[in-house]
C-alpha cells in the first residue's frame, strides 16, 4: 500500500470516527429529551390518579377523621356518623375539604421531582459510576434511595402541609371553617404561621421511615423485574441468532 493510500485511509477512519461521535452526542441529547418528556408524562399521570383517588377515598377520610375528632363521652359508631352527616348535608357533607385534598396532590409532584433530582445527583457524583460496565445495584444504592425518598418528602411534606391544616379543620363538626383559603385565612390571622404547621413534626416521623421504605421497595422490584426481563429477552435473542447460524450452516453444507 502506498502512503498516499494510507493518508487516504486515515482520513476517512478519522472523518468516520468523529461522525461516530457526534451521532453518539445526538443520540443521548435526543435520550434525554424522551426521558425528560417520560418523567413529565409520569408526572401528569400522578395528577391524575391522585386527582381520582381523592374524590373517591375523601368520605372514607371524612368519617374517619370526625370519629378521631369526636370528644363526646358516647362515641357513635362509623354508621351513626355516616347517618349524621348525610341528614345534615347530604352527599355534599362527605366532600367538605375536599379542595385541600387536591391541593395535597402537588405533595406527591414536589416530591417525585425532587426525589428523581437528587437520585440522579447521587448517582453523578458516584465515584467510578462511568467506567461501570453494566447496572447492577449494590445496598449503598439502595441506601441512597432511601435517603433520597426521605430528604425528598421531608421537603415537599414541609412545603405542602399547610393543607393538611386547612383540611383537618375543615372536617371538624360545627366549626366556623367554611371553604379552603378562608380557613388558611383564619388560622393564620388567629395563630399565625405557626398553627398553619402545627403538627408538622409527628406528620413527619410518620412520613420519613415510610417513604424511605416506600422507594427502596419500589426501586428494588424496578430492579428485579428488568433484569429478570432484560436476561428473558438477552436469552431469546440468543437462540433466534443460533437458530438462524445453524440454518445458514446447513444450507452451505448442502
Amino acid at each position: 500500500m502506498s502512503f498516499d493510500r494510507f493518508c487516504q485511509n486515515l482520513d476517512i477512519c478519522i472523518s468516520l470516527h468523529r461522525r461516530g461521535r457526534i451521532c453518539k452526542y445526538i443520540y443521548v441529547c435526543k435520550l434525554k429529551r424522551k426521558e425528560k418528556r417520560i418523567f413529565w408524562i409520569i408526572q401528569r399521570v400522578n395528577f391524575v390518579t391522585g386527582f381520582v383517588a381523592c374524590t373517591l377515598t375523601n368520605p372514607i377520610w371524612f368519617v374517619k377523621t370526625r370519629l378521631q375528632l369526636d370528644h363526646r363521652t358516647n362515641k357513635i359508631s362509623a354508621i351513626e356518623c355516616m347517618r349524621r352527616i348525610y341528614r345534615q348535608s347530604g352527599i355534599r357533607g362527605f366532600y367538605k375539604g375536599i379542595i385541600a385534598s387536591y391541593i395535597g396532590i402537588s405533595e406527591t409532584v414536589i416530591h417525585f421531582v425532587i426525589y428523581e433530582a437528587v437520585k440522579a445527583w447521587l448517582v453523578a457524583t458516584r465515584t467510578g459510576v462511568s467506567s461501570r460496565e453494566d447496572d447492577r445495584k449494590t445496598l449503598r444504592d439502595f441506601i441512597e434511595f432511601m435517603a433520597a425518598g426521605s430528604f425528598s418528602k421531608t421537603i415537599a411534606s414541609t412545603i405542602a402541609y399547610p393543607h393538611e391544616v386547612a383540611r383537618t379543620r375543615l372536617r371538624e363538626e360545627g366549626t366556623k371553617y367554611r371553604t379552603f383559603l378562608q380557613t388558611l385565612n383564619t388560622v393564620y390571622i388567629e395563630e399565625g404561621t405557626k398553627g398553619l404547621y402545627r403538627g408538622l413534626g409527628t406528620h413527619l416521623i410518620r412520613q420519613i421511615p415510610n417513604t424511605a421504605i416506600i422507594m427502596a421497595t419500589y426501586e428494588a422490584v424496578v430492579y428485579i423485574l428488568t433484569r429478570h426481563f432484560h436476561s428473558t429477552a438477552v436469552n431469546a435473542t440468543n437462540a433466534t441468532t443460533q437458530f438462524y447460524a445453524e440454518a445458514k450452516a446447513k444450507r452451505e453444507l448442502a
